[in-house]
């Protein structure tokens, strides 16, 4: 058996030549949608500025100008750096900073949920209300509730509609907004933080092995 796993352990441990995939990974998946998100902003300034800045519709925050066109930069210029992989580890830190606040402000009191499950017996929160975890029982109750309105939405749709042509590129869901997608933007940029942009395919290692050589001359 110690043989075996031995064996084993040596195998898994060749697959480290190869480990610049996973940050490459993490870089590729953020990277649009860091830049789509500061687009959007950038496209309709205006409107960007007035709901950081409108209490009663908007976020309400002291000046919306400044902290929308932050917002816009970071997003838009983080974006195309992490695409290319420089200054992978400085970026993280305004783009994480960017979802804490989205977290906060925008999607903290809608809970975890991105989409409102509608099956409380397949729901992530049934085992979490289980062992008595706080809000998880109040979300099994809120699945219960998407459901019914769903299925009810599909009756009306099936006998109001074409609900064939309705549903052809995808379900009809209850759009929750919580902190699900914002969460695992944070945790991922908190990835490339700690490791960076990775081996041989970001400028980040190009960089610093150009440091590295020119220091050893």
């Amino acid at each position: 058996m110690p043989a075996l796993l031995h064996k084993v352990h040596h195998t898994l441990n060749t697959t480290r030549l190869v480990d610049f995939l996973a940050p490459l990974a993490l870089r590729l998946f953020l990277a649009p949608v860091m830049i789509s998100a500061g687009y959007n902003k950038a496209m309709s300034f205006e409107s960007t500025v007035a709901w950081f800045g409108n209490p009663d519709w908007g976020l309400g925050l002291p000046a919306p100008a400044l902290l929308a066109f932050v917002a816009t930069a970071t997003e838009l210029v983080g974006g195309f750096l992490l695409l290319i992989g420089l200054f992978t580890r400085y970026i993280s830190i305004p783009l994480m900073f960017t979802m804490l606040v989205a977290m906060a402000t925008v999607h903290w009191d809608n809970g975890w949920f991105a989409v409102a499950p509608g099956n409380p017996e397949t729901s992530m929160a049934a085992p979490l209300a289980k062992v008595g975890f706080p809000g998880a029982m109040a979300s099994l109750e809120n699945s219960e509730q998407v459901g019914e309105r769903i299925q009810r939405a599909r009756g009306i749709l099936k006998e109001h509609g074409h609900y064939g042509w309705l549903t052809e590129k995808g379900s009809f869901v209850v759009l929750n907004n919580g902190i699900e997608f914002a969460m695992t933007y944070f945790i991922m940029l908190l990835v490339l933080f700690f490791q960076g942009g990775g081996r041989y395919l970001s400028l980040d290692y190009w960089v610093a092995r150009k440091l590295l050589l020119t220091q050893t001359v």
